[in-house]
């Protein structure tokens, strides 16, 4: 089949390459315009727009697919289907209608559940037990087209943001493979999504990663795990910003205030929460890099001593 492919960052480079490996036709990939980045704010291209180049795929960059021109460009490629993955631009509802079969999106999610824009942390931080990948009919809709394809993953206990970010990416490569097997067959069937059973993975903010000690140590937790490596998580001591990178709820009830230090050993800094206690086992100072607790003592920094507290 002639296929366009719509996408951005990392997780959609990565359905890319796996489409690559097949023996469809990737006639164009659309990728968002260079953006600045690194200390010098150089334009640099997306992943997905390296992959393709890399391949001798033409790159389309078009600020917004809601023109005449944009569009008219779209059709021109006749694609049978249009696979998007974390493209970051609204598909109006007459692109939805260019590609022959529509257009397939790759969501790192098990739909209903986390649709939006961050349903890979959204998930840790609730607690979820499980995710995956559903590939969906798109419709005008956010994320509320037809289910075609379910792929799942546990997630475990030490997963992070990262981890299963890329776990997921793979996944998500397979499944995208799988499904355009089955169209070809004529054997990929929609399944309706319950509306009631929906919940919304919201973009994420640096904001949301200041830990609020009030919180339980489990929440708190999971919460640094989701937002690493981004946006991380981060506490005020005095006037000061620490970022934690790594962090486990402990076995241990505490009656000094949330934010309180408890203990710090080699092992961990142990902070009170409004329930349970968490153990710091990574974090970063202002100016420096991420260590451990050990390393941080062994620099003999007298930061987060038993009794200070943290905001």
């Amino acid at each position: 089949m002639r296929l366009v492919f719509a996408g951005t960052p990392d997780f959609a480079a990565t359905a890319l390459k796996a489409l690559l490996g097949t023996h469809h036709t990737i006639v164009g990939v659309y990728s968002q315009p260079d953006r600045p980045a690194g200390r010098g704010r150089k334009l640099q291209p997306s992943p997905v727009k390296q992959v393709a180049e890399d391949s001798g795929i033409p790159v389309f960059q078009p600020a917004s697919l809601k023109t005449p021109e944009a569009q008219q460009e779209l059709a021109a490629l006749r694609p049978d289907v249009m696979i998007v993955a974390a493209y970051g631009l609204i598909l109006p509802e007459a692109v939805l209608q260019i590609p022959a079969h529509g257009c397939l999106n790759i969501h790192a999610s098990l739909l209903p559940r986390w649709r939006g824009a961050a349903p890979i942390q959204r998930a840790i931080a609730a607690g979820d037990t499980e995710t995956g990948i559903t590939i969906m009919q798109m419709d005008k809709g956010l994320d509320t087209g037809d289910m075609l394809l379910k792929s799942v993953t546990p997630i475990a206990a030490d997963d992070t943001g990262g981890s299963l970010h890329d776990r997921l990416a793979e996944l998500g490569g397979k499944a995208i493979v799988e499904a355009l097997d089955l169209l070809e067959k004529g054997e990929l069937q929609g399944e309706a999504q319950d509306d009631e059973q929906a919940c919304y993975a919201h973009k994420l903010s640096k904001e949301e990663g200041h830990i609020d000690w009030s919180r339980s140590a489990s929440d708190i937790e999971r919460l640094v795990r989701a937002f690493n490596p981004w946006p991380g998580t981060y506490t005020d001591l005095e006037q000061q910003r620490l970022r934690i990178h790594e962090a486990t709820a402990i076995d241990e009830q505490s009656r000094k205030p949330a934010g309180t230090v408890i203990r710090r050993e080699r092992e961990g800094i142990d902070i009170a929460c409004g329930r349970g206690v968490l153990r710091v086992t990574r974090l970063q100072l202002p100016g420096s890099r991420a260590q451990s607790v050990n390393d941080l003592i062994n620099g003999g920094k007298q930061l987060l001593l038993p009794g200070q507290e943290l905001h």
